[in-house]
């Protein structure tokens, strides 16, 4: 008989019933160290006050309003994200496979509306992770994530991870609207595209018209210390997706575009039932301002070096186990030697939460407010963890 809950995750034997900061409390009283951080959701935390307080407070106000009205709260977070990014204009969702979606038909209808509808295909890259949705699926176009769920939608060219020069060149014709990329690849195994790639992915998209998609779903809201992955790279998107870390653990997912790439999107083009309600866009105003705060930033690029200096250590520690430390800021992964998901499961016997990733990579994706003495007390775990596997692969 299959369970209420549609069994579709490997769920780990494990259930928490509170939290607080970088530590949850499991229902037999066990405390964890989260470094998985709801896979990047939890930026400020679990339970941390300042959203529970904002939380609160527009809950004694106002839940729900539909977008038949203006919404005040919904108002204040896109002004903030326009102040503080390229976009001129943002729409909001509930997560990043909704975001995904309207990045999709922002970038069609710009071309249709230009007289130009034959430019539909959107160029991809291997390991990318976009969403579960039709669109997100077939956006990337790997078997695992397609298979049984055709007909595929199509429109969709894909391209080696890093396909540079005249791969690349020739891939872009009059048939292109826009080029989407991860700028760090999460699922795809902590791969960041090295900032002369991102600048030539711009410099190429000015030259022939094409639209620039990022996704920062996983990679943005301060994740690599600074408030969106690309910014290192000074190559601003036309249109970018954002979820998980805006809302600090409550949902919600936004679109920013320029002026020019939202210009096809028109009332009634698209919509939203529960996209920037009062609550979401509250704790998202919160979050935003604190992350985006210098100081914040600064702090998080402190502690991203001290991790990557614990995990570099860690690797040479035991090369039987890990091959090399991969990421940005705090969005690292362990490369591993070992079977990833062993890694993962020694972990949970030290009482850590780390994430699995393609590539065989174990992600490291801590809340950005996790402290000095955290960080070394997740290193010893990990080094436990690290001995425990090599331990039982001799045995094997």
């Amino acid at each position: 008989m299959v369970p209420s809950v549609l069994p579709i995750y490997n769920r780990a034997p494990l259930s928490f019933e509170t939290g607080e900061g970088s530590w949850l409390v499991a229902t037999d009283g066990t405390r964890y160290l989260d470094f998985g951080a709801g896979i990047a959701v939890n930026a400020l935390g679990h339970a941390n006050p300042a959203l529970v307080a904002a939380l609160t407070a527009q809950a004694n106000r106002i839940w729900h309003l539909s977008n038949l009205y203006h919404i005040p709260e919904q108002e204040a977070l896109a002004d903030a994200l326009v102040e503080k990014t390229f976009a001129d204009t943002v729409f909001f969702t509930n997560s990043g496979t909704e975001a995904c979606e309207l990045a999709v038909k922002m970038a069609r209808k710009y071309w249709y509306e230009k007289g130009q509808p034959e430019r539909v295909n959107i160029v991809t890259f291997s390991g990318a992770f976009h969403g579960r949705s039709s669109a997100a699926i077939a956006a990337v176009g790997t078997e695992k994530m397609t298979k049984g769920f055709g007909p595929l939608l199509p429109g969709f060219i894909h391209l080696p991870f890093g396909a540079h020069g005249s791969v690349l060149q020739n891939a872009i014709d009059e048939t292109v609207a826009a080029i989407m990329v991860e700028p760090v690849q999460g699922e795809g195994g902590l791969r960041p595209l090295p900032d002369p790639c991102l600048k030539g992915l711009r410099d190429l998209c000015d030259e022939t018209g094409t639209l620039l998609i990022y996704d920062e779903v996983q990679c943005g809201m301060g994740r690599t210390g600074k408030l969106f992955a690309h910014e290192w790279a000074g190559a601003p998107p036309d249109i970018m997706m954002i979820a998980k870390g805006i809302g600090g653990g409550f949902p919600l997912g936004a679109v920013l575009a320029t002026e020019a790439a939202a210009s096809g999107m028109s009332a009634g083009t698209h919509g939203s039932t529960y996209g920037g309600n009062p609550l979401a866009c509250a704790v998202g105003k919160t979050v935003i301002d604190i992350i985006s705060d210098p100081g914040f930033l600064d702090e998080v690029n402190r502690k991203a070096g001290l991790l990557r200096q614990r995990l570099e250590g860690l690797v040479a520690s035991h090369p039987e186990v890990f091959e090399a430390v991969r990421g940005s800021g705090l969005m690292l992964g362990l490369k591993c030697r070992a079977a990833n998901t062993d890694v993962v499961q020694a972990g949970y016997d030290q009482h850590l939460l780390t994430v699995p990733a393609g590539d065989n990579v174990v992600r490291i994706l801590p809340p950005l407010t996790i402290s000095d003495e955290e960080i070394a007390e997740a290193v010893a775990r990990l080094d436990a963890a690290a001995t425990a596997v090599a331990a039982k692969e001799a045995r094997a």
